[in-house]
């Protein structure tokens, strides 16, 4: 942690929201198009894991702006790259002419991505544009038009990511016909196994369904051209599968030549204690996708593929802004400061301290039903009893509340989980605060309930 962001945050106070933030609540509600808005807080600014309010609160960030400040907010190096290359060169025509910077960046990519042989690197400004590439890529490379995707999945909201997202039904509400030819199966989520079966006696049937049967009475395979997935389901509730599911999976395509993408936007970078959450599979996808954390703030995204599957065509696919000066430069940036400051490694080790806490909160409340998750991507999901696994949103709701006005930002997902997703640097001493105050908040709203 560096200046003003140093040393552990003692009892935290908050008033939400104050004068300064009602205002600009208000002026929000008035004039900005509908979107999602989790709390009544109004960023001034942030260092680290450390965020102030407009009105002076400080807060601790357990959310990472979604994953997406993996090595803290606002670090020096990438601030000053960004200031640097402001200064040479902001923009210039997209990808009709050569920088340096990303020359250097999709090389760096290439080279890091999951999976074996040369890969070739297409770069655009978020997590749904590398997911639509990747769309638009495997029917191109492949001339077949189908896709299969999971339930519970998040690959993002424009009409081809939207198609394949199954997490949340307002997503997809009022936007039908979404792009055809999608077909969702279930994803393998021991806590709640959609087919009631137990781990590992099931044999994994939930991968093994997809060949014996999709591929047999209802998805010719040689018109399928993908298979989509994420190593830990995010919005979803961050679903962990068992080791054998994915591996699995990849095999059935591999059979039958059905591309397997990868999606890493909210998992990559080091979030669970590997580069790539794939690894944790031994996966070798043929396309990865990633994005968020990759810009630390600056709207970058990469799809990632083996150079064989290019396009080749000029103008087949391209953008405007994907590969921008700023963003490049913010991007190599964020890869040094994960190289050098050894973040994946703090993020093993860091994520084995959360899910000790973890534990122990689950062993103190009867309504946290299960804990789960890979490095430093953890959640808990809330239930109106350990029996009957009823989802318990509204407790969850109550917690995430509880945590805000005691000083700790944290979001949902799935139906009734928190995701506990600081920067991979925080403090050891900042990471055991945060984990004090969920359980103070937990406490808190199972006490009210009574």
């Amino acid at each position: 942690m560096r200046g003003d962001a140093e040393g552990p945050v003692p009892n935290i106070r908050t008033e939400i929201p104050g004068p300064k933030g009602k205002a600009i609540v208000d002026l929000d509600d008035k004039y900005l198009a509908t979107v999602t808005k989790s709390a009544p807080l109004a960023v001034e600014r942030a260092a680290g894991e450390k965020v102030w309010d407009v009105d002076g609160n400080l807060f601790l960030d357990f959310a990472s702006g979604v994953a997406v400040m993996n090595i803290g907010h606002c670090h020096p190096r990438v601030v000053n790259a960004i200031q640097e290359q402001a200064g040479k060169v902001m923009h210039f025509a997209g990808t009709d002419y050569y920088y340096d910077v990303q020359s250097r960046l999709v090389e760096r990519l290439a080279k890091l991505a999951p999976g074996a042989g040369e890969k070739k690197v297409f770069l655009s400004n978020s997590g749904a544009e590398s997911i639509e590439a990747a769309m638009k890529l495997a029917r191109w490379s492949t001339g077949r038009k189908q896709f299969v995707a999971f339930m519970g999945a998040f690959h993002g909201r424009t009409m081809g990511a939207v198609s394949l997202t199954c997490s949340k039904r307002v997503h997809r509400a009022r936007y039908f016909p979404t792009v055809p030819g999608v077909t969702h199966i279930p994803y393998a989520n021991c806590y709640r196994c959609p087919y009631h079966l137990e781990y590992p006696s099931c044999g994994i049937w939930c991968a093994k369904i997809f060949g014996e049967m999709y591929l047999d009475a209802l998805l010719p395979p040689d018109e399928v051209a993908a298979l989509f997935f994420e190593p830990v389901q995010g919005e979803g509730g961050y679903i962990v599968p068992p080791k054998e599911f994915l591996p699995e999976l990849a095999k059935i395509c591999r059979s039958h030549g059905i591309l397997t993408v990868d999606d890493e936007v909210q998992a990559g970078m080091g979030r669970t204690g590997r580069m790539w959450a794939a690894e944790h599979f031994g996966l070798s996808p043929d396309i990865t996708c990633m994005a968020k954390s990759l810009g630390s703030g600056m709207p970058i995204a990469a799809t990632v593929f083996r150079k064989e599957l290019d396009w080749q065509v000029s103008g087949a696919h391209s953008n405007t802004y994907g590969g921008n000066c700023l963003a490049c430069a913010g991007s190599l940036a964020t890869l040094d400061v994960i190289e050098e400051e050894k973040v994946v490694e703090q993020a093993a080790r860091k994520g084995e301290q959360v899910r000790k806490r973890l534990e122990e909160i689950k062993g103190r409340f009867e309504n946290v039903g299960d804990v789960r998750g890979l490095g430093m991507m953890r959640a808990l999901e809330l239930v109106e009893d350990r029996r009957s696994k009823t989802p318990a949103p509204k407790l969850r709701n109550e917690v995430v509340a509880n945590l805000l006005r005691k000083g700790v930002i944290a979001l949902g997902c799935g139906k009734s989980s928190i995701r506990l997703i600081p920067p991979l640097t925080i403090s050891d001493e900042n990471l055991e605060t945060g984990m004090r105050i969920l359980e103070e908040s937990i406490a808190l709203a199972v006490r009210e309930r009574s």
